[in-house]
């Protein structure tokens, strides 16, 4: 399977899932792809659990600009320009597809769980992050081989 030359994830509000994909895409497959993240809202800083456990891999999250489709149209990203858009939520697919309704961009959905409200404690928060940061890493490794 070729690589697309860039590649959008988009999720609820781009401060857990979205950009955990688009940093640990860029860390899989270097710069050989466009990479970027977006959320149907952006009313959220990043998440500092999606900070510590990618943090754990060598992915920095710090400096993420947590940003909306609109702000990404805004800044001149043109979402009808990504070969390939990957939502991790029903919500991101929805609207994601309907951004580019009219453009041969193909929409995928991975149906990635939002670990924000589960666990207890720090300790099983972490865990949850965890197991979905496992979950995206898996995924991308299949879809992605190099």
């Amino acid at each position: 399977m070729s690589l697309p030359s860039s590649v959008l994830f988009c999720c609820d509000h781009n401060s857990v899932r979205s950009p955990m994909a688009e940093g640990l895409l860029k860390k899989h497959i270097g710069n050989r792809v466009y990479v970027q993240s977006a959320g149907v809202a952006s009313d959220r800083d990043i998440d500092g659990f999606s900070i510590s456990v990618c943090n754990e891999l060598g992915v920095e999250l710090t400096k993420h600009t947590v940003r909306s489709f609109q702000e990404l149209e805004e800044w001149g990203e043109d979402l009808e320009g990504y070969d390939l858009i990957i939502a991790l939520s029903h919500t991101s697919k929805i609207v994601a597809s309907g951004h580019v309704a009219d453009a041969a961009v193909e929409v995928e959905f991975w149906d990635i769980a939002d670990p924000t409200a589960t666990g207890e404690t720090r300790a099983a928060k972490l865990d949850a992050y965890r197991a979905v940061r496992d979950d995206i890493v898996a995924r991308i490794q299949a879809r992605f081989p190099v």
